[in-house]
């Protein structure tokens, strides 16, 4: 259930006329709620960098997002079709249950029957979409703290394999038969602020984002988009690198990073930018505004703030360094409060 949707300019613009039109065919992610809805939502409009398009319920599910509770996205989509609709509700009503073909043949339901009608309504199927959905559950539990095997055991997988085979279906290709596909590693580190995902080829480091980052999956689409290769989960030098180094860091020994890094600047301008935050030294903080002109750029402070949010590689491409011009926390996708703890961190172990 793959289209081409318009561009974005052209769906925010229906999204602010709440344009029925595009109803079950667009659906907006709203990255500062983690929600998603219908364009014709009557909800409080986000601003435009705060809004991600997708085709179906699926990529929705998939990017990360919520059902809005105010529109009901997914409801107006199972409406059309009433097996989708009950079963729907059951997995809202039973989040926790581990779901197979024989409870559909207990509710008296023909599997493939309901195969094909979430294929056709939602974009993927039922049993997928309960697996997806508990996945997401257990990186959320990580994300608020708790162990990968607690995660797991809280998400209702009986195997460390099958949890992690399902958070891969989060954020790309079950890996096994891809022979000849390049290989990204990606493996949990715990820190001080949560857990972060760090992924890397056997050389350089791709990413390192914390995993209750809203917009995650859908970066780590991209990443995959651009290398074109397939996530598994493992360890790799650069790996055991980033922890290593994460480890002196957090302990305030030493805010050094020196691993090779792989950045994936979309344009030159964003590669400047992520040059530019590199030389702000530990304990230091640099106003969006003096890092325009850093940059020879001193107009293009947007741009340069949307730069800083697409950085994929967190704390390594010091983006917590950049704040306000008056001294405020603004814009940091890994929450304001880790935007703080990291800058008070660095002042009093690194000034």
């Amino acid at each position: 259930m793959t289209t081409t949707l318009p561009a974005d300019d052209i769906l925010y613009a229906a999204l602010l006329a709440r344009d029925p039109a595009y109803d079950g065919h667009a659906f907006v992610g709203v990255t500062t709620t983690g929600i998603f809805c219908r364009l014709s939502c009557p909800a409080r409009k986000p601003l435009f960098e705060n809004t991600r398009y997708f085709d179906s319920v699926a990529a929705c599910y998939t990017a990360g997002f919520r059902p809005c509770l105010r529109c009901r996205p997914v409801a107006q989509v199972g409406a059309r079709e009433p097996v989708v609709a009950m079963l729907m509700a059951r997995l809202d009503a039973e989040p926790d249950r581990v779901w197979s073909e024989e409870d559909l043949i207990a509710l008296d339901l023909d599997p493939s029957t309901v195969r094909r009608a979430f294929r056709r309504h939602i974009g993927t199927t039922f049993l997928d979409l309960a697996r997806l959905r508990r996945a997401g559950r257990g990186v959320d539990r990580i994300a608020g703290g708790a162990s990968v095997i607690d995660a797991q055991i809280e998400a209702g997988y009986d195997s460390g394999s099958g949890f992690r085979d399902a958070v891969i279906r989060l954020i790309g290709d079950a890996p096994a038969a891809l022979r000849g596909t390049p290989l990204l590693t990606a493996d949990w580190i715990e820190t001080p602020l949560g857990a972060m995902l760090a992924i890397a080829d056997a050389t350089h480091l791709h990413l390192l984002e914390f995993f209750d980052r809203k917009a995650l999956p859908e970066g780590l689409a991209r990443l995959r988009q651009r290398t074109g290769a397939a996530i598994v989960f493992g360890r790799t030098p650069p790996i055991d690198r980033i922890a290593a180094e994460l480890s002196t860091y957090f302990d305030g020994t030493d805010a050094r990073f020196t691993g090779p890094i792989a950045a994936h600047a979309a344009a030159d301008f964003t590669a400047s930018v992520w040059t530019a935050l590199q030389t702000i030294p530990p304990g230091e903080t640099r106003s969006y505004s003096a890092l325009a002109t850093t940059i020879g750029r001193p107009s293009a402070v947007r741009a340069l703030a949307r730069a800083n949010g697409a950085n994929q590689l967190a704390i390594v491409i010091p983006c917590h360094r950049v704040i306000g011009a008056d001294g405020t926390l603004t814009g940091y996708a890994g929450g304001l409060w880790r935007k703080r703890w990291l800058i008070e961190h660095e002042r009093r172990h690194f000034a």
